[in-house]
């Protein structure tokens, strides 16, 4: 047991070696998916809000009167809820169409952060089987040289060519498997912020409705 375990690395890499230069192209794809996919955990990660603690801080110096301090609020968490959020009480006072339009415009600017290299790991889901495939087919075509040129008295050439083409199909769909989760989880995430910028920013425009109903009931 332990001597196969010791053996692993070296005929891993033997496997490598002996699916070809596909499989070069398929890890430079591992590389750049597993690169994109911590950066991305740790940008969530930054982002990162407690929605209900935020929201009633923010009510609690509106409520008070105190636009500035809910400002202050914003700044002292992260995400694209404070930041839209912040966007909309820099405009208090001014007409709700255009609060509106430029909470609309923070939240766009803040899911475009949010979605930022999404779209290099649906590619690399894509592209990654494919190259195995392409693997297969260089695999395929290698065999059928060798039976046209030697006929099946050479088995162990014709293997060889099956064997790569085995090797990268599977190597591409590892990859394919290790970023397709992780594509969507990223995605369900930025669903989520987006569903809690939407209910700030309803809470938000009912919070100043109180404020004004409030100052209207005590002049």
């Amino acid at each position: 047991m332990l001597a196969a375990l010791a053996d692993a690395p070296t005929q891993l890499l033997q496997y490598y070696k002996d699916g070809g230069i596909t499989m070069h192209f398929i890890s430079v794809l591992s590389v750049i998916s597993l690169t994109t996919i911590v950066y991305k955990l740790l940008a969530f990660w930054r982002v990162k809000t407690n929605l209900n603690d935020f929201i009633a801080k923010v009510r609690a110096a509106l409520l008070k009167g105190n636009v500035k301090n809910a400002i202050t609020v914003c700044e002292e968490f992260r995400g694209p809820v404070a930041a839209i959020t912040k966007a909309g009480l820099l405009k208090y006072g001014s007409p709700k169409e255009e609060i509106e339009k430029t909470m609309e415009n923070a939240a766009i600017h803040e899911v475009a952060y949010l979605e930022k290299y999404l779209t290099v790991l649906a590619t690399i889901t894509a592209i990654a089987p494919l190259l195995g495939f392409l693997g297969t087919v260089v695999g395929m075509i290698l065999s059928f040289d060798v039976i046209a040129e030697q006929g099946l008295n050479n088995p162990a050439e014709v293997a060889k060519g099956i064997s790569v083409a085995l090797l990268t199909t599977a190597y591409g769909l590892i990859v394919a498997f290790f970023t397709q989760p992780f594509y969507n989880y990223f995605t369900s995430k930025v669903a989520s912020h987006t569903r809690e910028m939407e209910t700030a920013s309803n809470i938000l425009f009912e919070t100043f409705d109180e404020m004004d109903r409030m100052n209207k009931a005590s002049a």
